[in-house]
């Protein structure tokens, strides 16, 4: 994730004990148990952080005016080829994008070290961190600066802001992002706990936890001997047989055995099953809350009813309610931090298409072009840069249909008259 070379270069190594730091409320989240990590071993979870990290790493980058809507040519932007080619030495830009959003869901926030050349201050390398890599500070003269950690040394250095290019999630004070799995803790153990009890209930063959009784006294000592005959352990009775029973009756290979049980030895569970417990139902309700949390809708899941109509609706709620705001995020902050002042003083900004994350199957979209087309939303050439397909001469010109005109001049249209400019 880290350009070493570039690490190696990099100077004003400090410590955390330099004076003047005011360390930020919330850094990090510490969850019981490393839930942090434990939490991505939670499907549910793990589909959450990879759905939104791979909808932002395949939607494409450019420049535009928004005055004009136009976008220049790619050219005359240097830093376009960090955004589309080669971000770093050892990434592609949708593994950039990925990693800068994954590390957002789970830390909370994510960073872009932007290298700039010393002589001209254009970028030259956008390097992402994730969360326990870089943290914002704040010195006692209300400024704010960058820490990153060496990954190689563990050595701290310092980075003005200008450097860094920072993607929060959800903030209270708006610094430094809360990760989703701060608020999502209880429903994440609660899924991580399912989890094990399924697991711990598959490998016990499924039969819940229970009491051997009965009425005879099984007090005493036994004598544990190896196959020669040397005496290795003493243990008292009860342990004998509990471990004798254990030996037979549990583990998966072992389910369902028939149990011979002698000394007037009674067995009784003293669990539930997993009907009794709803267990199914409870990991539903649990899917049902970890998506909410992350805004991801549940056919994306493999949850929930489905339904053609429904999932179509919900796919455009996707775009317009969850990464909408994260791609306007993403966009202002690039536009801010990767562009001069001079271009964004020419109403350039760095803009994320997102009808690559709306486009459904080729009748819809054939369908959607040809109305925008009859009434002037789109020309030609709009509608094969929207299919990443080259213009064609001629393509720019917009039609509009003849079959509506003003009331004032129905009259008029109808006697074939040419009063506004009809033919």
């Amino acid at each position: 994730m880290i350009s070493y070379r570039s690490l190696r270069r990099v100077q004003n190594v400090i410590t955390a004990s330099s004076p003047g730091i005011i360390t930020l409320p919330g850094n990090g989240v510490q969850l019981s148990g490393g839930i942090e990590s434990n939490a991505m071993k939670l499907s549910a979870v793990y589909a959450c952080v990879t759905i939104l990290a791979d909808s932002m790493s395949k939607l494409p980058i450019y420049i535009m005016d928004s005055v004009t809507k136009e976008r220049p040519d790619h050219g005359k932007f240097p830093i376009m080829d960090l955004l589309m080619v080669r971000p770093n030495e050892a990434m592609t830009p949708s593994i950039r994008m990925n990693v800068l959003e994954a590390s957002r869901n789970l830390g909370g926030n994510s960073y872009d070290w932007i290298r700039r050349n010393p002589r001209t201050a254009e970028p030259v390398e956008l390097i992402p961190l994730s969360d326990d890599l870089c943290s914002p500070y704040l010195d006692r003269s209300g400024h704010y600066f960058y820490i990153v950690t060496n990954p190689l040394t563990g050595e701290m250095f310092r980075l003005p802001p200008e450097d860094i290019s920072h993607y929060k999630a959800y903030s209270r004070h708006g610094l430094k992002g809360i990760s989703v799995l701060r608020y999502a803790r209880e429903t994440i153990e609660t899924g991580l706990a399912a989890q094990t009890y399924e697991r711990s209930a598959y490998v016990n063959g499924g039969s819940p936890a229970g009491v051997l009784t009965t009425d005879q006294d099984i007090g005493g000592k036994k004598e544990i001997v190896d196959k020669d005959g040397n005496v290795v352990e003493t243990i008292t009775k009860r342990e004998a047989i509990r471990r004798d029973w254990e030996k037979v009756h549990s583990g998966p290979d072992k389910a369902f055995r028939v149990a011979v049980l002698d000394l007037g030895l009674k067995y009784q569970s003293i669990g539930i099953n997993n009907r009794d417990a709803q267990f199914v139902e409870n990991k539903d309700i649990t899917v049902q809350d970890i998506a909410r949390f992350f805004k991801v809708p549940l056919y994306k899941l493999q949850s929930g009813k489905q339904s053609y109509n429904s999932n179509e609706q919900n796919a455009i709620e996707y775009v317009v309610g969850t990464l909408h705001p994260i791609v306007t995020q993403y966009e202002q902050e690039m536009t801010y931090k990767l562009l001069f002042a001079s271009e964004r003083a020419k109403n350039y900004e760095i803009r994320i298409n997102m009808m690559a994350e709306l486009r459904g199957d080729t009748a819809s979209r054939i369908q959607s072009y040809q109305k925008g087309r009859e009434i002037g939303y789109y020309s030609v050439n709009d509608i094969l840069d929207l299919e990443d397909r080259p213009k064609v001469p001629g393509g720019d010109v917009r039609l509009a249909s003849r079959n509506f005109v003003p009331l004032d001049d129905f009259r008029e249209f109808c006697r074939g008259g040419t009063k506004k400019g009809g033919k």
